[in-house]
């Protein structure tokens, strides 16, 4: 399984990305939109974990974005934002599931299997 985490706080995304090595899931990081915009349409990902508030590009506006260009990879939002709305939007804009921060790490990871198991979007 290969993972992309778009995740702009460099001490939780290096966390998870170890985290994931440990199950023997590879995780490239990345820290912008501008970069997970290239990098998700340039490869093949079983999942995305995106946080929303990034520098430049933010993460609804990415998960739009890769949705348009057929970016069919199931999108994990992992966000401090946490109102209803908020939610709604995120699932609206192409994401697959939704969680808040703070977060447990073994919800995540079966968060992360239940989408490998869908797999991609048709």
């Amino acid at each position: 399984m290969r993972v992309l985490i778009v995740e702009d706080e460099a001490k939780l995304a290096n966390l998870l990305r170890r985290g994931l090595a440990k199950e023997g899931i590879a995780a490239d990081v990345l820290g912008n939109g501008e970069d997970a915009l290239w990098r998700a349409t340039a490869t093949d990902y079983d999942a995305i974990v995106l946080d929303v508030m990034l520098p430049g590009i933010d993460g609804m506006e990415v998960c739009r974005r890769l949705r348009a260009e057929g970016v069919a990879a199931p999108i994990l939002m992992l966000t401090a934002r946490d109102s209803v709305e908020d939610r709604v939007a995120g699932l609206d804009r192409g994401a697959d599931d939704y969680l808040t921060k703070p977060f447990s790490y073994a919800e995540l990871l079966a968060r992360l299997r239940a989408l490998f198991r869908r797999g991609p979007a048709e």
